[in-house]
């Protein structure tokens, strides 16, 4: 039993590492926000000014401290610039695992656990945004951890010698420095239904007792109050009111989205395991108030976002620890599932396809990049085959092998599109490349019309070296979309 169970956390410890761990440097950042923020983490280790988030020396209120303290934490220990915003976030993302396993295995058994991690790690958006310098996963593990600590504590009968209320004090006030207000209004949403209960009011209504208040308060309250000492009422009206207010009911900030569109993206984030959410009808929910939790967290989670005016897919990612945790506890309970695990084999077959659109989506939209062209139809098929493999082991009553063969293939169809697209992701979606064209010119070039993430990307790659072209012409121009450099000549380079 101890070889096998050695076995099986070396091989989890290998897809953590192929998954979240390996090529952080192997594409450079894309989108607007990844160089932005890697360019004020960057800033706070060159200046020493870890209070005051800045961006091109100017205070940048939009979100809170911490993302910016790992970025330059990893920048002072030397990691190269795309290494440093991208490696604690996929950290957290892989530690958040461990986490969530141990918690659960404590709470529902090790079988459960172990599925739970299975479906949460291998899922498309647990993964995608761990590989991400973004805010989202660190609000999402952090809120995560907070809520799941109290699992135990709801199940008992005694509370009064537990320290999970301090421990989800603690991980909220985190959440609070991960992304503003967004976390405790995720928690007491979670835990909202649950005062309907009478046996739990009293000790739901606990958590905000002063012990954990000032638990809450000493780890999140230092940064905002020195943050607002040097800069008053602006830090105030940015951060809260435009960034938390507006960014939920006003439209100015061009996310607008339709009321159900975290449906889509929340079945699209828990794949290729979507099909499995047909377990959780046969839990007993009201029988198990830890099950209740779990559901309402996941339910509450969904219709919060969906209430925003503004919605951005990585929004939705708080609700995959509860989802994952009820399917795998699900898993656990059912011995027949072959419909299901081979359905959820089936949509590892997307893969392939995902690999065709994802450089050319990422860059200039969906919609462009759709229908797909040059799939692999070979990797279609070994994806059919790992399938076929899941069907059969399921069919023969293997159920714990068919489980770990849905979680092996997706792991290694994941990891193959890391390794095939990479280096086009970076090509059409980042700047990395771009700016390697344009170094040797620098003294010359200067930033047109380009598109947001062009112009972020530059001015992280440059160091803000390169001006607007509006503001300080130059004979070498970078303009356009796709962007290219044109010449004095009249030339163009791609």
């Amino acid at each position: 039993m101890r070889r096998q169970s050695l076995a099986a956390w070396l091989a989890g410890l290998a897809v953590i590492y192929g998954l979240y761990l390996w090529g952080a440097s192997q594409r450079g950042l894309v989108g607007p926000d990844e160089p932005r923020y890697a360019a004020i983490a960057r800033e706070m280790a060159v200046s020493g000014d870890w209070v005051t988030p800045r961006l091109s020396g100017e205070a940048w209120f939009e979100k809170p401290a911490l993302l910016y303290w790992m970025g330059a934490a990893a920048a002072t220990f030397g990691f190269n610039d795309d290494t440093a915003t991208r490696l604690p976030v996929a950290l957290l993302g892989a530690g958040f695992l461990i986490y969530f396993y141990l918690t659960l295995k404590s709470s529902f058994g090790q079988e459960a656990a172990a599925f739970a991690a299975m479906i949460l790690g291998t899922s498309v958006g647990w993964v995608v945004f761990s590989q991400a310098g973004i805010f989202d996963l660190p609000l999402s593990a952090a809120v995560s951890v907070a809520l799941l600590s109290l699992l135990s504590w709801l199940g008992r009968d005694d509370d009064s010698s537990s320290k999970s209320p301090l421990l989800f004090g603690a991980f909220l006030g985190l959440s609070v420095l991960a992304k503003g207000l967004v976390g405790p209004a995720i928690a007491f949403l979670a835990l909202l239904p649950l005062i309907a209960d009478s046996r739990l009011r009293a000790r739901i209504l606990s958590l905000a007792r002063p012990g954990v208040l000032a638990v809450f308060a000493a780890v999140c309250l230092p940064w905002y109050v020195l943050c607002y000492i040097p800069n008053g009422s602006v830090f105030v009206e940015e951060f809260i009111w435009k960034h938390h207010v507006l960014r939920f009911v006003s439209s100015e900030l061009q996310h607008v989205q339709p009321f159900w569109y975290f449906v889509p993206v929340l079945l699209g984030a828990l794949a290729p395991w979507t099909p499995l959410l047909g377990l959780i009808r046969g839990l007993p929910l009201r029988d198990d108030v830890r099950l209740r939790f779990l559901a309402g967290w996941a339910v509450t989670t969904l219709l919060f976002f969906s209430l925003s005016t503004n919605k951005l897919p990585a929004y939705i990612l708080p609700a995959l620890p509860p989802l994952a945790a009820l399917m795998g506890i699900g898993l656990a309970k059912t011995r027949r599932s072959v419909t299901l695990l081979t359905s959820a084999a089936l949509l590892i077959a997307l893969v392939p396809v995902a690999a065709a659109v994802l450089p050319e989506a990422l860059s200039r939209g969906l919609t462009r990049a759709w229908p797909p062209v040059d799939v692999s139809w070979p990797w279609v098929a070994s994806a059919l085959i790992a399938a076929a493999l899941v069907a059969a082991l399921a069919t023969r009553g293997l159920h714990v092998s068919a489980v770990s063969a849905v979680a092996l293939s997706a792991a290694a169809n994941l990891f193959l599109l890391k390794l095939t697209v990479f280096p086009d992701i970076s090509r059409q979606a980042g700047t990395r490349e771009l700016w390697q064209q344009v170094e040797p010119q620098q003294a010359t070039a200067c930033i047109g019309d380009v598109r947001r993430h062009v112009l972020y990307g530059l001015r992280y790659y440059g160091n803000d070296r390169l001006p607007d072209c509006s503001v300080g012409p130059r004979p070498v121009r970078i303009e356009g979309d796709p962007p290219h450099i044109v010449s004095p000549a009249g030339r163009t380079s791609p």
